[in-house]
Order: structure tokens, then C-alpha cells, then sequence
């Protein structure tokens, strides 16, 4: 990647950010090397948060104190503790951006986003941007496990907060980004390609540029990926929708119109790391929204449920017709969940493991993307195999599933 221009700079996204209306928040040219270990990182970071908060740029650092909340394979959370001169005790989130994750993230919607979000009580409040990441406030509250994810009173609460989180408008396009995601992986480092066209360009770039690994089994791992059968798959997903029209003589619905899936600004990486709750105060709390975009209901739903797997994707905890009917009667009605019918019942479940597949194809393409370009020292390549054979996995089933949903509909 050698000669792409910096997808985004962090004071040019400040300042449209506020062009577009989002509340002022600080800004400091800092930046903070994510590859050291964290006593040789603190230094840094308080410098950051010196520059950044005037009130404590004459503190000494002894004042300061630096932990690590989490880090995923994306982002770096860090908890800084200040002890003021009146006294008083503050803490703020650092949350330091994976190296080369711009190329994935559009930084610039994010902004915006929390802007809308954080008014409907959703997140910590942004304070500043700096270099490579934010400073948020800090949230008392503990990161939740996979397991915790599917504890009935935590899943129903999740539900309620996503129906809430569908409803917030955010300006700009509402065209899902489902599969105009990808193409934003070179977001003014190449052509934008659309559609089916962004997934097979991609493609072709993968498998041209190919990864070389000092593993040799990581290695012959690689060289076992078929780009022509992945690409095959991609757009069989996408012609599935043809075979339906073709089957039922329909002309202009795409399989989205057919299940009605709503379009709703979605999360769209509701993973366990993604949501924190006070057990004290039995307040939970959606947070994180990097790839948070105007996308279909179905899609955030079935990826959701994917993550009950966590990152070692064992899909064995993917929750079964009840936990997932669960989770429904909290999501459609938050208010009066034993009053959803169902046929709304049924007909989220379709739509949700219709979208789960596509969800897998989604981040398997995206591991590869990370495994080209990603310093992390995460398996992405091995997670690439995880999402793609859970894909191949479920996907005559899946397919099924909605034929024969379909089917049923349209005899009614």
C-alpha cells in the first residue's frame, strides 16, 4: 500500500464536523504509537490529554494515571485518571484507532453520528479528536463477555436499546451500505467500485497482491483460498434474489423488498466489546460506532446474533429459535413484548438469518483486508476461515428458510 495517501485527517473531519452542525469538541495534532507497551505509552498519553484539556496542562504527571480498559482488533481503550487541583477525581476513555483501520472506517460519518447519538443517550460524550483517535467521556461501566449476551434479562435489554438505537435519524444518505461498505475500504485511495462490482474488484486486488507470511502454514493456508469460488459465492448471495424473482415472476424486488427489511441507521458490529453495562444501576450502554451506517434492520439483528460466538466463533452459542423469539418480542415491542404476533415473530426471523449469511461475508472479506494491511497481531486470516465456512456452512439452510417463507407468503 505503499504511496496511498492518509484516508483522513483528523482537523479536516473536525472541522466539516462542525460545518455539519455537530457540537464543538477539542482537537490536538498528537498522536500516540499504539505498538508501545503501555508504561511506555502513558507518557504520551498524558501529554495528549495535557494538550487537549488546558485546565491540566500544568499538572504534573504524577497526577496522571493510565490503564488499559480493552482492546479488540480494531481499537485500543484507555482509561485516564486525573486527580485535579481542586481535588477532585475526573476520568475520560482514550480510544486509540487500530493502525491503518482508516482505510476501513469512515471516520467523518462517525463524527457526525455520535453527534445525533449521544443526544438519544447513546455512547459517551465525544470531548475531543486528536491524531489517531478520541477522547470520550468515561462510562462506569464493565465490557460485556459473549456468554453475557445471551443471559435473558441482558438480551431483552439489548433488543429494547436497539429498537431504540433504529430510531435515531441521522442526516445525509439512507441508502444501506450493506455492500457499498466494502468499496469504502480505498475510499479516496482507489476507484470506487459498487455493488457486486466493489466485491469483485476487491478481489481481484487480493488475489493479485498476494499475502506473504512467515508461517509457512499461514502460508499454504492463504494459497488454499479460492477468489474465484468467493466471488462465486458473492454474487450467488446477490442472485439468490433473481432465482426469487424468477420463481414467484417478480420483477423489480430485490430479496430486501421481499423479506421488507426495514432501513434503519444500524450499528452494524454489535459484539459483546460493543456494549457495557452497570450492574449496580442495571444500566446498559451501546457504544462504539465506527461502523455505524444507514444499513438493513435484518442485517445489524443477524449480526448480532452472530457474535454470540465471540472472536473464537464458536457457533454452537448462536442463539436457537427461542432466544432469538426472545430478543424479537423485546425488539418490536419494547413496551408489550408477549403482545407480538407470530407471524412478526417468523417473519424477523427470516429476515435476521437471511442477513446473518450476508454478515459472514461481510467480515471474511474484511479479514483479508486486515490480514493485507493491519499490524495487530490478530489471526486475520484465520478468522477469514472462520466467517466463510460459518457462510458455506448455513447457507443452504438459510436459503431455504426464506424460500419456503416466501413461498408460504406469497400463497397467502
Amino acid at each position: 500500500m505503499g504511496g496511498v495517501k492518509k484516508i483522513w485527517n483528523e482537523m479536516e473531519v473536525a472541522a466539516e464536523a462542525r460545518q455539519n452542525g455537530i457540537t464543538e469538541f477539542l482537537t490536538s495534532n498528537v498522536t500516540v504509537d499504539t505498538s508501545l507497551s503501555l508504561p511506555h505509552m502513558t507518557p504520551r498519553v498524558i501529554e495528549l490529554c495535557k494538550d487537549l484539556f488546558k485546565k491540566w496542562s500544568k499538572l504534573d504527571d504524577s497526577w496522571f494515571s493510565v490503564e488499559r480498559v480493552s482492546g479488540g482488533i480494531t481499537n485500543l481503550l484507555l482509561k485516564v485518571s486525573v486527580k485535579e487541583e481542586n481535588g477532585n477525581d475526573v476520568s475520560v476513555t482514550v480510544r486509540l484507532y487500530g493502525p491503518n483501520t482508516d482505510y476501513v472506517i469512515n471516520r467523518e460519518r462517525e463524527l457526525q453520528a455520535i453527534k445525533y447519538l449521544s443526544v438519544a443517550g447513546f455512547g459517551a460524550k465525544l470531548l475531543g479528536v486528536f491524531g489517531n483517535g478520541m477522547v470520550q467521556s468515561f462510562i462506569n461501566a464493565r465490557t460485556l463477555i459473549p456468554s453475557d449476551m445471551r443471559n435473558p434479562k441482558l438480551a431483552a435489554e439489548i433488543a429494547k436499546q436497539l429498537h431504540r438505537f433504529h430510531q435515531v435519524e441521522i442526516p445525509g444518505s439512507k441508502e444501506p451500505q450493506l455492500w457499498n461498505e466494502i468499496s469504502k475500504f480505498f475510499e479516496k485511495g482507489f476507484l470506487l467500485f459498487y455493488e457486486l462490482l466493489a466485491v469483485i474488484n476487491i478481489l481481484i486486488w487480493i488475489s493479485t497482491s498476494a499475502l506473504e507470511f512467515d508461517d509457512i502454514e499461514k502460508q499454504r493456508m492463504y494459497e488454499t483460498i479460492s477468489f474465484e469460488e468467493v466471488q462465486k459465492e458473492v454474487v450467488e448471495l446477490k442472485t439468490f434474489i433473481l432465482f426469487m424473482r424468477n420463481y414467484f415472476l417478480i420483477i423489480e424486488q430485490e430479496l430486501t423488498g421481499l423479506l421488507n427489511s426495514a432501513v434503519v441507521f444500524a450499528h452494524n458490529d454489535l459484539l459483546s466489546g460493543n456494549i457495557m453495562v452497570n450492574d449496580e444501576k442495571e444500566e446498559l450502554y451501546l457504544i462504539d460506532f465506527e461502523y455505524g451506517s444507514y444499513n438493513y434492520r435484518g442485517y445489524d439483528i443477524g449480526n448480532h446474533f452472530s457474535e454470540y460466538a465471540g472472536y473464537d466463533c464458536d457457533y454452537s452459542l448462536y442463539p436457537n429459535t427461542d432466544e432469538q423469539y426472545h430478543f424479537f418480542r423485546h425488539y418490536l415491542r419494547p413496551d408489550k413484548p408477549d403482545e407480538v404476533s407470530d407471524e412478526d415473530l417468523e417473519a424477523l426471523y427470516v429476515e435476521a438469518n437471511t442477513f446473518m449469511l450476508a454478515s459472514h461475508i461481510f467480515w471474511a472479506l474484511w479479514a483479508l483486508i486486515q490480514a493485507k494491511m493491519s499490524p495487530i497481531d490478530f489471526d486475520y486470516l484465520g478468522y477469514f476461515f472462520l466467517r466463510y465456512n460459518e457462510y458455506k456452512r448455513q447457507k443452504e439452510r438459510c436459503f431455504l428458510l426464506a424460500q419456503s417463507y416466501l413461498t408460504k407468503s406469497n400463497s397467502r
